[in-house]
């Protein structure tokens, strides 16, 4: 069941691969939970699960819900059950997220400590410079081809979440790093994906996860970031910098403007608090 419910999300749901698996751990975990026929559960077997998990975030049990409100709306589509014991279940109520930002220092500082005299230091200072000049997903970045790298036009193409492609700007100082980084790579590396590890294969998530954070660590920055603070870092700085918003939207990725908009926040919150602070009366 989980292996058609894991075909459905990939191929009629066009869902990226990271979702999926995201999903179907999620519906294995209750499925590994609830012992009885799936067509009988109700909407108290949900809130009993959901309780159980209570040593998980409201973030996340909210995420948790709704890989199990799509997979019981699968079921109905194919047949297996009538209605969705979910819909009777109130997620949790979640503030707005304003996630982590870095400021054009600190991405500087981070991009600057990176060692330059091998050839993975000049990829780990390309990958830094793609993910915070184009503001990719770590996973986009990762799975970049050299194919999709347009230099004299001065864009690339990604493919995103559901396999929905987009042409992203690239800047002067990413096209001249990823350059750099190609004409140091070794020669016996013709895989046309962009970034490898020092074995000639892809580079995977985990590492860019870490090779950032070593480097944030490495000039003193303690906040919780990862590959994905650069592209929330590259969305505000470019609407403090007066971006359309319609823009960073097609830039990101994003399919609706509501999700872009948050941005706007981050930066109301930050002026705010430069206000708050340097203010006689506060």
């Amino acid at each position: 069941m989980l292996k058609a419910y894991n075909y459905y999300l990939r191929i009629e749901r066009a869902m990226s691969q990271n979702t999926v698996a995201s999903y179907c751990s999620d519906v294995d975990k209750f499925l590994k939970y609830y012992k009885g026929n799936i067509a009988d559960v109700s909407y108290v077997d949900i809130e009993e699960y959901a309780a159980s998990r209570d040593k998980i975030s409201e973030r996340s049990l909210a995420r948790v819900l709704s890989s199990l409100r799509s997979f019981f709306d699968w079921l109905i589509l194919e047949g297996m059950i009538k209605e969705n014991p979910c819909d009777k279940v109130d997620s949790p109520k979640l503030g707005r997220y304003l996630p982590e930002v870095l400021s054009e220092q600190e991405i500087a500082s981070i991009i600057y400590s990176v060692d330059t005299t091998t050839w993975q230091g000049l990829r780990n200072r390309a990958i830094l410079e793609v993910l915070y000049g184009c503001g990719l997903r770590v996973s986009e970045a990762s799975s970049l081809k050299i194919s999709n790298i347009f230099f004299k036009e001065g864009f690339i193409r990604i493919i995103g979440k559901g396999n929905k492609e987009r042409l992203v700007p690239v800047g002067d100082m990413a096209i001249e790093a990823i350059q750099t980084y190609l004409e140091a790579r070794p020669e016996e590396f013709g895989e046309d994906i962009l970034f490898l590890n020092r074995f000639g294969k892809q580079l995977s998530r985990i590492s860019i996860f870490n090779m950032i954070k070593q480097a944030a660590l490495t000039v003193g920055i303690r906040k919780e970031i990862s590959p994905h603070t650069f592209r929330h870092s590259f969305a505000t700085h470019l609407i403090e910098h007066g971006a359309d918003l319609r823009a960073v939207q097609e830039m990101l990725g994003h399919e609706s403007i509501a999700t872009t908009e948050i941005y706007t926040h981050v930066d109301t919150s930050r002026w705010q608090s430069e206000i708050i602070r340097h203010h006689p009366r506060k």
